[in-house]
């Protein structure tokens, strides 16, 4: 279950629109006409960039059958472990695109957001603001406003952008009774006609009805939404690996990293085999905040957790430089994404920028 912190921080953080050049290390030399962003809840960067850890997948505390996980996932050299973990993020995006922040080459990826939350950890990567007031996990109302609002208020994108997530807390992060955007969150009812016959299996084939829907679902939901209705803006956000995490099950937790690779593969499969999709998408997959950097305290994630502000970030796209694993010193921030998806859209700042928003309760910040 979903890490809830009551302390409120003393530091306030600011809501400075992203500058163009803070993206140039991503070398974007075009704009893209279709975007894909993708978010796994709680996916260490260790996990990324390592495979397996060592300290876990042999712990009988954390994984209940050692010599099956470490026969399916475990290799000598972490560049071999993470590659049977997840083949298509090492295989084809590192080969194709960009993979970002591997802390072993001083290269970081980091929330702003001082509560290491999902809650505040979304809100910051598509709002630009790492808002001190959103402190837990509460379904509550956001006040800020984020970039898919502004994306679906443009022309070019109006009725173009659909939000696909297994969390049942996203409706109140992005916004959806203030949206017309397309979104279907956890076992919502989907009421679109075209998607009945998926909205039929989650409702009648799944008895017991978690806050988080599961992962495939959500993925074949949007996979039929794709092929349907072939919106230019997508955003998919699994949440499964935070539910094992949490429950200390480390075995379902990298049973579960490879499951997502897995559909990761599938869909940007199916995305080149559509017309209005190949070759002019881009996909960027990141993830809300990280966990702890201990086998004793891998399962957990928040102010107090050390290791839990560490992330990553992953790209791929038609205009975005084959680089690979970047193993240059550089510090990335979840808040500077708005400013990263407006630049593959060639749209520019000053019009699209969402980051003088309103705060968690809905009333103006004061300068």
């Amino acid at each position: 279950m979903k890490n809830i912190l009551l302390i409120i921080s003393l530091a306030m953080f600011s809501g400075t629109p992203v500058k163009k050049e803070e993206t140039k290390h991503f070398d974007i030399s075009g704009k893209t006409e279709n975007l894909v962003v993708i978010t796994i809840d709680g996916l260490r960067w260790k996990e990324i960039f390592g495979g397996a850890d060592s300290l876990l997948i042999n712990n009988t505390a954390y994984t209940e059958d050692t010599e099956m996980q470490k026969l399916m996932f475990w290799d000598g050299s972490p560049e071999a472990r993470r590659k049977k973990l997840m083949p298509f993020l090492w295989n084809v995006l590192a080969v194709k695109g960009q993979v970002l922040g591997n802390r072993d080459f001083d290269n970081k990826v980091d929330v702003a957001n001082p509560y290491r939350i999902s809650y505040a950890g979304y809100n910051e990567l598509f709002t630009g603001n790492p808002d001190w007031l959103i402190f837990n996990n509460n379904k509550k109302l956001n006040g800020n406003k984020n970039i898919f609002e502004k994306l679906n208020g443009m022309d070019a994108y109006h009725n173009q952008v659909a939000l696909f997530s297994s969390w049942n807390v996203f409706p109140y992060i992005l916004r959806q009774t203030k949206n017309s955007f397309f979104m279907n969150s956890s076992y919502e009812p989907i009421t679109d006609t075209l998607l009945r016959d998926v909205d039929a299996v989650q409702q009648n084939a799944v008895f017991d009805k978690a806050d988080t829907r599961y992962d495939w679902l959500t993925y074949i939901t949007a996979k039929e939404y794709i092929g349907k209705k072939q919106p230019k803006i997508l955003y998919l956000a699994f949440g499964e690996t935070d539910e094992y995490a949490h429950k200390k099950q480390y075995d379902k937790y990298l049973h579960h990293i490879n499951a997502f690779d897995r559909m990761l593969g599938e869909l940007w499969s199916y995305l080149q085999s559509l017309p209005a999709y190949r070759n002019n998408t881009s996909l960027v997959i990141t993830t809300d905040h990280g966990r702890g950097s201990k086998s004793g305290n891998w399962y957990a994630h928040g102010m107090i957790t050390p290791g839990s502000s560490h992330t990553w970030m992953a790209v791929m796209g038609p205009h975005i430089s084959p680089l690979g694993e970047r193993k240059d010193p550089h510090q990335l921030y979840a808040k500077e994404l708005p400013g990263i998806l407006y630049h593959l859209l060639g749209v520019d700042d000053a019009a699209g920028s969402v980051t003088q928003q309103n705060n968690y309760y809905g009333a103006r910040k004061s300068k």
